[in-house]
């Protein structure tokens, strides 16, 4: 009795079968190659909601962040977009008090008052102020911030507590306080700091260079701890070991800081000293507050300041209109500026 089963017979029970054996797989009908695993992959990958087969991952990835950003910029576009646009809109009319009064017809001045702005002496004058005293703010409250954040990775809880505590209530004290506080403790007559300093009654805001000091010192106070508790969320991602290996190598603070530390902290910086430009450059209340409204002939005007006075005291609408225009034009060229240095560097942001 032959063992073998017939091509068409069943196999035998408790002996089994022999396996065929696997054709070579040829192409498919149609000169199609995908094989069944390939369908198989293909139902799974569209069933999991992903993109078909021949579709682009990389362009719907391009959109995905813009989708999650979309309700925000709907709602600054809503707060940002029309008032801007207002701004604009009135800087190129005839706008007075006679014109919001209605006794007088709004008229179109083209760039009038442009032409206007660019040719007063006080605006170049007032400019130049704005942009000398913004910078020297942001200086020194970046080399502030920056050496407080490294100095809380030093010291022990406690005195960190208490510097951080010490720093966020200077940046929660609103700025007509903090001017008013600082008026105080210079004051000619009853200030501490002329009778520490042995001046008598010299007066710091009297004179045009000592009272932008003064100004610099609120600045500073009231702007510090942004950049100090943001640079030290900084420093404390990065990895000890890297701060390790630069110590034992035998490198100073000073090198650790810029060989190591700021270059593994420039988006941060990029953002606090952005920041920093957009807040100095636009100063008006310790300003206006701490001088007396621009200080003695406006010796101490800034741009945000020199805006309201012609808008507000002199009812010109449509000429302080046009110097936040320029306002605005010259804090996105700086910060356009700004970002293509740093992108020529070869940094990502």
């Amino acid at each position: 009795m032959n063992d073998r089963a017939a091509p068409g017979d069943a196999p035998v029970l408790g002996r089994p079968a022999e396996a065929a054996p696997a054709a070579p797989a040829g192409p498919a009908p149609g000169g199609g190659s995908a094989s069944g695993a390939g369908a198989v992959a293909e139902r799974a990958r569209r069933r999991r909601g992903g993109p078909a087969k021949g579709g682009s991952p990389l362009g719907r990835a391009r959109w995905t962040p813009w989708l999650y950003l979309a309700p925000a910029l709907v709602v600054l576009g809503g707060l940002l977009a029309y008032p801007i646009y207002q701004l604009g809109l009135i800087s190129f009319f005839q706008y007075t008090q006679s014109q919001v009064s209605g006794g007088e017809p709004t008229t179109f001045e083209g760039f009038g008052n442009y032409a206007e702005l660019l040719g007063d002496d006080q605006f170049w004058q007032v400019l130049l102020a704005t942009v000398l005293f913004a910078a020297a703010c942001v200086v020194s409250t970046l080399a502030v911030g920056c050496a407080l954040a490294v100095l809380l990775t030093r010291v022990r809880a406690l005195p960190r507590l208490a510097l951080m505590l010490a720093a966020l209530g200077a940046w929660a004290t609103p700025a007509v306080t903090g001017s008013t506080v600082w008026l105080l403790l210079f004051d000619p007559d009853f200030g501490p700091v002329n009778r520490v300093l042995g001046l008598g009654d010299h007066s710091w805001t009297y004179g045009r260079y000592s009272a932008f000091f003064l100004v610099l010192l609120e600045v500073v106070w009231c702007s510090f701890p942004f950049v100090m508790v943001t640079v030290y969320a900084g420093i404390r991602a990065v990895p000890g070991e890297v701060l390790e290996a630069a110590a034992l190598d035998g490198a100073s603070q000073w090198r650790i800081w810029r060989s190591v530390l700021a270059p593994m902290l420039r988006p941060i910086l990029t953002v606090v000293t952005i920041q920093s430009v957009i807040w100095d450059f636009k100063v008006f209340t310790q300003i206006y507050v701490m001088t007396n409204g621009g200080g003695i002939a406006g010796q101490n005007l800034v741009l945000n300041v020199y805006a309201y006075q012609q808008a507000f005291a002199s009812s010109k609408y449509s000429l302080g209109s046009a110097i936040g225009v320029v306002m605005l034009l010259i804090l996105l060229a700086v910060t356009f500026v700004y970002l293509r240095l740093l992108r020529r560097q070869g940094e990502e942001l």
